[in-house]
């Protein structure tokens, strides 16, 4: 009885603490953010297919876009882990607080990029040729801030590689679809990452770090930043012209993305940052569940 006791407190002690870590780690790698580009990668994907793409083509897209985000999104606490511990806002990461260690991170980048490379390989050569580029943009997004203002920009093209590189599994050559479609994932990203971005205007501005804010000033910065919205419609609207499957619902849920662009630019000025982190991610996770929800209808149900 006592030795059942204590086999039961030890393995209610192992699986706790296997739990706490793999939360620990879905904060870390933002499983929640999945659905960022993931709708534009998907509506491309079903574009190029002209429907419903073979079932082994989805499930390569699928490992590749799981393992590039989730390995992106891991290097990046690894190489800002000494910025997110000096900055209050992010003092509370995985990384700062001892929750998960560098090593332990490092290894599951490794892994997740090796599927990344080897799911290219699964589609065709091409997919493999670019995934060196795509690692880069990947890696090299995390220490744009030490040096440019242009960072934001870095994250939406790298972002921008999940609808391209969508395409791409499925036909194997460019057009200018996948490239607007592309341009509008960029800006988009980089719209929403400036307001996420205000939040640590005097963090990034005393510690030398560099941004859009920084650079051009909070009022600045969000008319920037609603000038790339508009133009992420742009390319939205030229990518439903160039599609014949687009119809009035891809329209209708452009319709719904620009009031819910002009919603988070009531919601943030200025004076009022109380709401950026809604703004910047609440909002735009709805972005991307409509155009997920309104372009797949069009590109596949009424076709």
């Amino acid at each position: 009885m006592v030795l059942n006791n204590i086999l039961t407190k030890s393995l209610t002690k192992i699986l706790l603490k296997i739990i706490n870590k793999a939360r620990a780690y879905g904060k870390l790698v933002m499983f929640s953010h999945t659905i960022f580009s993931f709708s534009f990668a998907l509506v491309s994907m079903a574009l190029a297919a002209k429907g419903i793409p073979k079932l082994s083509t989805m499930f390569w897209i699928v490992v590749c876009f799981l393992g590039a985000r989730t390995g992106a999104n891991a290097i990046n606490r690894v190489i800002d882990a000494k910025i997110d511990a000096r900055n209050p806002r992010t003092a509370g990461r995985q990384i700062p607080k001892g929750e998960v260690e560098k090593g332990e991170v490092i290894i599951l980048t490794s892994i997740c990029f090796a599927l990344m490379v080897f799911g290219a390989y699964k589609l065709n050569w091409i997919c493999l040729a670019l995934s060196p580029f795509a690692l880069f943009l990947m890696i090299i997004y995390s220490y744009c801030k030490r040096f440019t203002f242009l960072c934001h920009l870095v994250l939406g093209v790298t972002c921008a590689c999940a609808p391209v590189g969508a395409w791409l599994a499925v036909t194997g050559k460019l057009s200018f679809t996948p490239l607007f479609m592309g341009a509008a994932n960029t800006l988009w990203v980089a719209g929403f990452d400036i307001i996420y971005g205000l939040q640590d205007y005097d963090f990034d501005k005393a510690n030398g770090l560099h941004s859009i804010p920084v650079k051009f000033g909070i009022k600045n910065a969000l008319y920037i930043a609603m000038f790339f919205h508009a133009l992420t419609l742009v390319f939205l609207l030229a990518v439903g012209i160039l599609e014949p499957a687009l119809g009035i619902i891809y329209y209708t849920g452009l319709a719904v993305i620009a009031g819910l662009f002009a919603a988070e630019y009531i919601m943030v000025s200025p004076s009022n940052l109380r709401n950026v982190n809604i703004a910047s991610y609440s909002v735009n996770q709805l972005v991307s569940i409509v155009l997920l929800i309104f372009g797949l209808l069009d590109a596949l149900i009424w076709r």
